[in-house]
């Protein structure tokens, strides 16, 4: 099964397409660190807004970046996976479902990518 075309196109698709769609919430977090003025982010874990901020970036963007092309992928995944617990699970808790469902979605998309690998279509298997 796992040298179906099929299979490495599915692992393909959840790979770039979870990481594309983080990334529209990674990109604007990178363009802030570049603005002016102190940077406001909310603080769930008790070590400051600004490396909470950094961490964030990090995982949304770079991470995502790494994942989408296939680089060190399940690497990559463990701090997303730890951001989107973190907002899902304790930056959100008293929200209603829907304001925490974006994020568990998330930590399911990679957490699937980090089991499954990243596929015959990435830079770690070339």
């Amino acid at each position: 099964m796992k040298s179906s075309l099929t299979y490495h196109l599915g692992l393909a698709f959840l790979r770039i397409g979870g990481s594309a769609l983080l990334l529209t919430h990674g990109y604007p977090k990178l363009l802030r660190l570049f603005a002016e003025g102190p940077i406001e982010f909310a603080d769930p874990l008790g070590i400051g807004s600004s490396p909470t901020f950094f961490l964030a970036v990090f995982s949304e963007f770079l991470c995502s970046v790494l994942v989408l092309i296939g680089f060190k992928t399940r690497w990559a995944t463990l701090p997303i996976i730890a951001t989107m617990l973190v907002a899902g699970l304790i930056q959100h808790a008293a929200d209603p479902f829907g304001s925490k469902e974006k994020s568990l979605l998330f930590m399911v998309i990679f957490t699937a990518v980090l089991l499954l690998g990243p596929g015959k279509y990435s830079i770690d298997k070339k």
